[in-house]
């Protein structure tokens, strides 16, 4: 009974288009709660209580997108009154340094790549366009020679285009691949390249450039594009609408510094005394 109503969200999820990976988690979730509940009919006090077990064990931000899962599903099933509100949490003005992708380590994972040039180029057409990866299968032969894509996500089209050195690059390699037509970052079978060997692929590379393996991953590439692209223009609003962002409050995460940059920002104000105005020095006899 339960794992047809699961097959039945799904498919429910997936007409509103959410991205597979987006369903795949919700029924991770969903499935972890229904394990919690047993036997239990459902209520919001056992939702309540569901929620109270996982903050133990979980960060803030984990134990919200559990929430966000299962209150997806009990609209599903016209079960609103057992919905149950996010945690609150005051989000941090910056980000660990073992988070952040500098230019310096993204230049260094190019030279690492070395003559794959596959992963060379798509790690250069992430980093300079800002798409997702779920995005890369409209980068298509026909949309780099027109220099422009048209790119579909979240029930939004938006337009991403192709600079010059780049569509150089990307046609140079197709013509290479003797990829006429179709998405150029491909298998050989001519089908999207999937997201788990990019991963592999990127965290592989990691290691050989000396890079810490937690800042790379394809989403940190479309955060160091929202980064550089903000330091240039300071436009949080254009920003959004360049990276497909409903909400300018989804693109501030993008665009947040290292602690380390944070303390050098505040300590550019000059707002507190040198410390021999505050304790003179004693004077030499």
């Amino acid at each position: 009974m339960m794992t047809s109503t699961l097959d039945s969200f799904s498919s429910n999820l997936f007409d509103k288009e959410y991205s597979p990976v987006t369903v795949s988690k919700y029924l991770h979730d969903v499935s972890a709660f229904l394990s919690f509940a047993g036997n239990e009919p459902i209520t919001k006090s056992l939702v309540l209580r569901w929620r109270q077990e996982i903050s133990a064990t979980h960060q803030v931000s984990s134990v919200n997108s559990m929430i966000s899962a299962v209150n997806c599903w009990l609209t599903f099933l016209g079960l609103d009154s057992c919905r149950i509100k996010l945690l609150k949490t005051q989000p941090s003005p910056y980000c660990s340094e073992t988070k952040i992708l500098t230019i310096k380590e993204y230049n260094r994972l190019l030279e690492a790549a070395g003559k794959n040039t596959r992963l060379r180029l798509l790690i250069q057409t992430i980093a300079t366009t800002g798409i997702r990866i779920s995005e890369l299968r409209f980068f298509t032969v026909e949309a780099v020679q027109r220099g422009e894509a048209f790119v579909s996500c979240k029930k939004k089209t938006r337009r991403v285009p192709i600079l010059q050195d780049l569509r150089k690059l990307l046609l140079h390699y197709a013509r290479q691949k003797k990829i006429s037509s179709g998405p150029i970052f491909c298998t050989k079978t001519g089908k999207p390249i999937d997201r788990s060997n990019i991963w592999s692929a990127l965290k592989r590379l990691a290691r050989k450039a000396c890079v810490l393996p937690s800042k790379v991953f394809p989403h940190n590439l479309r955060k160091l594009f929202a980064l550089s692209f903000y330091e240039k223009t300071k436009d949080i609003a254009k920003l959004a609408d360049v990276l497909g962002h409903s909400s300018i409050s989804t693109t501030r995460i993008y665009i947040k510094t290292s602690g380390k940059e944070h303390r050098r920002i505040i300590e550019s104000l000059k707002l507190t005394e040198p410390l021999d105005s505050v304790f003179p020095l004693p004077k030499a006899v």
